[in-house]
């Protein structure tokens, strides 16, 4: 059975910041992806709950790097596994292993594509209308260079790589876009 994705709030930059937030379902798996900075957070809690979710029933927490606009509400899951680049962090338990093909549940796979920062990670949910990819290599549709960007090489490479993959991108800070030619790569 096919994943499903639900945009739990829509991120932005400017004079404020806020992470793009998201939620995966799969199997018994509830993951949310990058619970950051959000003006309140009610704009999280509030869209989980009105899809039948309470935050103790999220089982994974996924970041995909370690910036605090996409870390900040990880607490909010108190009994998630949380992954990031390189572990699984369950309690007191750090299960080391790479992301690179790592399956976090049925159809939800990681990838490496450090560019951003040399840790990013990007999600890949596999969906009945296609393959969706939560990044931060776009931080938004029209964001054609990425002024933070460690390696801006590396970051345009992992652009090229996801392309070829998904169908629809979730961006670090803002609404999804699907894949086009009109996509910065």
């Amino acid at each position: 059975m096919p994943a499903t994705l639900d945009i739990l709030f829509s991120g932005y930059v400017g004079e404020r910041v806020a992470g793009t937030v998201s939620l995966i379902r799969s199997g018994d798996a509830v993951i949310v992806v990058d619970p950051g900075m959000v003006p309140d957070r009610a704009v999280i809690l509030e869209p989980l709950r009105g899809l039948g979710i309470e935050p103790l029933q999220v089982s994974d927490v996924i970041l995909s790097h370690h910036h605090p606009d996409h870390t900040m509400n990880i607490a909010l899951f108190p009994a998630a596994r949380v992954h990031d680049h390189w572990a699984i962090y369950e309690r007191d338990l750090w299960t080391s292993r790479p992301a690179e093909g790592f399956e976090v549940a049925p159809g939800v796979v990681l990838a490496e594509t450090p560019g951003h920062t040399p840790q990013d990670i990007t999600t890949l949910v596999e969906m009945s209308s296609g393959t969706a990819a939560l990044t931060h290599l776009w931080w938004s549709r029209g964001a054609v260079d990425d002024p933070l960007a460690w390696d801006p090489s590396l970051l345009h490479r992992n652009r090229e790589r996801i392309l070829s993959l998904a169908t629809l991108i979730v961006p670090g800070h803002g609404e999804p876009f699907p894949v086009g030619d009109d996509v910065p790569r």
